[in-house]
């Protein structure tokens, strides 16, 4: 069945907006040729943006630079502002951008063990609130949150997480009660995923893992180009894989026993300290020995998961990831391969600790647009 004039306008409206978002400033003549639309159908969707307030004369192209084939029409960036929220155990770091997802301001502040419940909310929100001031982002759209722990696929929020703080499931609610806009929360590690999919290390894949190994460790799970949750929100929870060379077997209310033990930062800490390395740099240090001994580890639960799902490429990222690098990546490739039929590419994370934070932007400008555009 054909689409009716107003769905074949709107979808025309969001292609012309995806590629100006995508590609920057474009002139009519630039929309008509990516887009393939006729040239009446680029100049009334044009007319139709700009009186939306959505898109804006920027500029003019060309050598004549003359003309309404000259002007270059771009998304009109304070339409709407966005922040993000990265929440760690010990942290919250925050940025605010405009609609195009440019950097206005960003900020972070440590959040002690001691600060309480009530105080650590404070300090999370009076840190949002002081940076979006200084961006001057009076138009505040979207703020998503990227936070350890389970998100519930069916409401959307936190659960609460033993071994996490308190304040962590409050802050959403709080925020929810005292901003003018959205709130969206997301477990941290599918935030980098998402991040690494569309800018990073894994731009060039439709399948991937991405294996965050931090003060906790986890598993974002990307199929077909789309985040997978799994039925309960729990894909990826691999910190509770029963794993050989731990202690024991974990617990429903315990990853002690499972793959944890071996790669959080704290077991890091103590195998870089077995090899007489400082755990605060042997990462870097290069040492052959204690980064085989490290991949090793690695590539025992990685094989786990690339039985199952065959992603062919796995990302590094957390702390672990981000400081052991190509040269970690290249071991825990070539460990893998002893351990499964499956060729599986490692990769090292392309942004860094910047990962969760980039997803959370990407998921509040991705909520911004779903509503604003047509």
């Amino acid at each position: 069945m054909a689409a009716s004039p107003s769905t074949a306008r709107a979808i025309n409206d969001r292609l012309a907006l995806r590629l100006l978002q995508d590609e920057g400033p474009l002139t009519a003549t630039q929309l008509k040729t990516l887009t393939g639309l006729s040239r009446p159908t680029v100049a009334d969707l044009v007319e139709r943006l700009r009186d939306s307030g959505l898109v804006h004369v920027v500029g003019e192209a060309g050598a004549d630079r003359r003309g309404p084939n000259a002007k270059l029409y771009g998304i009109v960036a304070d339409r709407a502002h966005l922040a993000a929220l990265d929440v760690r155990t010990r942290s919250v770091s925050v940025t605010v951008a405009d609609l195009l997802g440019t950097t206005l301001a960003e900020a972070s502040v440590p959040v002690g063990d001691d600060s309480g419940t009530g105080p650590a909310v404070e300090k999370a929100v009076a840190l949002l609130e002081r940076t979006v001031g200084e961006a001057g982002a009076d138009r505040l759209h979207s703020v998503a949150v990227g936070a350890p722990g389970l998100i519930d696929p069916a409401t959307g929020e936190l659960r609460d997480s033993s071994g996490l703080p308190a304040w962590h499931r409050r802050l959403v609610g709080v925020l929810q009660e005292r901003l003018p806009a959205h709130v969206l929360v997301e477990n941290e590690t599918n935030l980098a995923a998402v991040a690494e999919l569309r800018e990073g290390a894994a731009r060039d894949r439709e399948d991937f893992v991405l294996l965050w190994l931090g003060q906790g460790v986890g598993a974002a799970v990307v199929l077909d180009g789309r985040l997978r949750r799994g039925a309960s929100g729990g894909a990826g929870e691999i910190g509770f894989l029963p794993v050989p060379g731990t202690s024991g077997l974990p617990s429903a209310t315990g990853c002690d026993g499972g793959f944890h033990e071996l790669a959080c930062a704290a077991a890091v800490g103590t195998l870089a300290a077995a090899h007489g390395l400082d755990p605060a740099d042997a990462l870097a240090s290069g040492h052959g020995p204690f980064l085989d001994a490290l991949a090793r580890r690695l590539a025992v639960g990685t094989a786990a998961v690339v039985s199952v799902l065959d992603p062919g490429c796995v990302v590094l990222a957390g702390e672990t990831g981000h400081a052991g690098g190509a040269e970690l990546a290249a071991r825990v490739e070539a460990e893998l391969g002893g351990l499964s039929p499956l060729r599986t590419e490692v990769r090292p994370t392309a942004l860094g600790d910047a990962a969760v934070l980039r997803g959370a932007l990407l998921r509040a400008r991705d909520a911004a647009q779903d509503e604003l555009f047509p």
